[in-house]
């Protein structure tokens, strides 16, 4: 058996983003060797998230919409957790977004369907944040 586990840092300026995760794992599961297993992709820090859909910004804008509506950052009094921070909806987002992928690799390659593609997504960021990848397989 084969394994590779690999950290990605990323530092996002802003508050929020969608950074694409795709060709760096593609690169990982190249450099792993591994020609039939996963790969498990995961978000280290608990306001961010990895999943996989279309890499589409129309789509990743409703995302933006959609989240802030279910979980809104302001006003931050109207949560228990902010004290010190102001990131609860970042908590929240991130429960609903899920912590990890993880994709099928067959003859050396992510096993995903023609649309879906990687994703990291940052709910509280202005500072470095680490993403595992961890390949196993023949």
């Amino acid at each position: 058996m084969k394994s590779l586990t690999k950290e990605i840092t990323l530092n996002i300026p802003s508050r929020r983003a969608i950074v694409s995760l795709h060709r760096q794992v593609e690169e990982l599961v190249k450099e792993s060797g591994v020609r039939d297993g996963l790969v498990l992709v995961n978000a280290m820090h608990i306001t961010a998230s990895v999943f996989i859909n279309d890499n589409e910004s129309g789509l990743h804008h409703d995302y933006e919409v959609w989240l802030e509506k279910l979980a809104p950052h302001a006003p931050t009094s109207q949560y228990r957790h902010n004290g010190a921070e102001d990131n609860a909806d970042a908590h929240m987002k991130r429960q609903i977004m899920g912590r990890e992928v993880v994709v099928a690799i067959t003859d050396g390659r992510l096993h995903l369907g023609p649309w879906e593609h990687i994703f990291y997504y940052e709910f509280d960021g202005r500072r470095p944040k680490r993403i595992l990848v961890k390949i196993i397989g023949e």
